[in-house]
């Protein structure tokens, strides 16, 4: 199991240092999104055990990238945008063209990174939770 997170800290690690060039650019990120989010709709079967978890980074992103959320490390944003950059990128562990496998690396790496950063996307949550619930709220 040891090995095996060092080589995902390994893949996240490069993908974290392509993540900076999305910081500050609502545009870039919003591509990527939409890339991450048609992904992840045509693989959503092959996602069950991550699906919650994976609509969570693109909330959160899409949040943190509009200026809504704040609250939140830069190393946890970038290492979300790297993780979406991981799964969008047809070249990574196991390549995605591989029928059956290829998506299998990705959502470890998904599970990896709920791991790494859960204190964060509960904190998130309840944010989202907390606005969800102020924007219905019927005597406003």
């Amino acid at each position: 199991m040891l090995g095996k997170n060092k080589i995902f800290e390994n893949e996240q690690h490069k993908y974290n240092d392509k993540a900076k060039d999305y910081i500050g650019n609502q545009q870039k990120t919003q591509g990527l999104l939409n890339r991450a989010i048609k992904m992840a709709n045509e693989k959503k079967e092959n996602l069950e055990e991550v699906w919650d978890k994976l609509q969570l980074f693109f909330e959160l992103v899409k949040s943190y990238s509009k200026g809504e959320y704040k609250n939140v490390s830069p190393s946890t944003i970038l290492t979300i945008i790297g993780t979406l950059l991981y799964f969008v990128s047809p070249l990574d562990l196991v390549p995605d063209f591989i029928v059956g496998l290829g998506i299998l690396d990705d959502a470890a790496l998904i599970g990896f990174t709920v791991k790494k950063i859960s204190g964060e996307l509960d904190a998130f949550s309840k944010w989202k939770r907390a606005n969800l619930f102020a924007q219905e709220n019927p005597l406003d």
